[in-house]
């Protein structure tokens, strides 16, 4: 399952399925459209889960109210919603949920609720929350529990252990963006799926974690940038109340990206595989797919011609999935089967638009700048297989620059500087 974007139906994001046989379609036809705006940038809109008499569900953020819905897609109904509406401000806002069958009479979806408390943009509070999926709460605020508290001015959705008895959740408060300072939260999980004993587990002013999960030993696997790197960590908290939970590094430094500023609710670099090894995203600018054993700190990198891979992983199994794009595609929805090496194009397959002969081979290039300081870029020379300039005249050299703080560009397919290039 993804979502992909439609520009010829009003620019909604149509929610995909691929199913067994390998056929992919639409699970929502226009005009759902399952985006979130939470913090306006959004982030994850939707899950599913399988019931126990094996039918699906979805549950997700519909663009135009911005309320949660849930649809069975193999069932005859409509979906439903979950939540209300309000006309203060915002209004409700819902992102990064997940269904956690085993709470309430029917089931909840626990997400991140963004209730605006007033006109001003600045009216808002976040928190952690459950909303019934019986739809009880689709006319009554009242009905949606509050997992967490408001102190934080902003919050991630919940990641709960194997076992159930903890969740954890990233946090920041202003002035500090997300690539400055967070702090991961820790509950215990009671008997009626309440939160107690919540309290900072690691993360400080100055030290960014960017995701959190947990692994099937009960420890917690986080990304953190005390080193002035992302780097994945492993921490413990089972240490003694009071006392400095420890945590330590799955491999050695390498001078590289493992994780990246959260601009999204939901977004994910690594994730834990069945069999011990974790699926990573490393580098500088654009990520690759790399397997880790944790165990022994060998990473080693997925084949393919994919040379940028984003923040979206996803696991099955063995299988790993993720968008992934290269010089001469665009994103596309890859799987990997770890236990076989193999990787394939499963979703969104690229298309040429144009003849690829067209199509430049870009350089990575690394220039010296003021004070020694390092610029990188991308060089994408001329190339054309009809063309050629005059003899001894230099080609024009058009600069993009891309936006900050914390951009960059990738380096794959880009039709517009295709169309100089050639």
């Amino acid at each position: 399952w993804w979502t992909e974007p439609r520009p010829a139906e009003d620019g909604r994001r149509a929610l995909m399925r691929r199913r067994a046989d390998g056929t992919t379609a639409p699970a929502l036809p226009a005009p759902w459209n399952t985006r979130s705006r939470v913090i306006e940038y959004g982030g994850q809109p939707w899950a599913g889960t399988v019931r126990e008499d094996g039918e699906l569900l979805v549950v997700f953020v519909h663009f135009t109210d911005q309320r949660l819905y849930a649809y069975a897609p193999d069932g005859p109904d409509e979906p439903w919603p979950l939540t209300p509406v309000s006309d203060v401000g915002g209004g409700l806002r819902w992102v990064d949920p997940q269904v956690r069958p085993e709470h309430g009479a029917a089931g909840e979806v626990w997400c991140v609720l963004e209730e605006f408390t007033g006109p001003a943009p600045t009216d808002v509070r976040r928190v952690v929350a459950a909303v019934p999926l019986d739809g009880s709460a689709a006319d009554d605020r009242a009905a949606v529990r509050e997992l967490s508290d408001d102190r934080h001015r902003f919050v991630t959705g919940p990641k709960v252990s194997h076992d159930g008895r903890r969740a954890a959740w990233i946090a920041w408060d202003h002035p500090r963006m997300p690539w400055d300072g967070t702090v991961v939260m820790l509950a215990e999980v009671d008997e009626a799926g309440g939160f107690t004993g919540v309290r900072p587990l690691v993360g400080d002013l100055d030290e960014s974690v960017c995701q959190v999960e947990w692994d099937r030993d009960g420890s917690l696997l986080f990304v953190s940038d005390l080193a002035d790197w992302w780097e994945l960590q492993r921490i413990r908290p089972d240490a003694a109340p009071g006392g400095v939970v420890p945590s330590s590094r799955l491999l050695p430094p390498r001078g590289e990206e493992f994780g990246g500023p959260l601009w999204k609710i939901g977004l994910r670099w690594f994730h834990p595989l069945d069999n011990g090894l974790i699926a990573v995203l490393h580098g500088r600018g654009g990520m690759r797919l790399g397997i880790l054993d944790p165990e022994t700190g060998e990473l080693a990198d997925v084949p393919g011609p994919w040379t940028s891979w984003a923040d979206t992983l996803a696991v099955h199994g063995s299988r790993v999935v993720g968008v992934a794009a290269s010089p001469r595609s665009g994103p596309e929805v890859v799987e990997l089967d770890t236990a076989t090496g193999r990787t394939r194009v499963i979703g969104a397959p690229h298309h040429d638009a144009v003849d690829p002969a067209y199509y430049p081979v870009p350089e990575d290039r690394t220039f010296t700048g003021p004070d020694g300081r390092e610029i990188h870029a991308h060089i994408y020379p001329p190339h054309s297989p009809d063309r050629t300039g005059p003899e001894g005249e230099k080609p024009p050299y058009v600069v993009w620059a891309h936006g900050g703080p914390t951009g960059h560009a990738p380096l794959v397919l880009d039709l517009e500087i295709a169309y100089f290039t050639s």
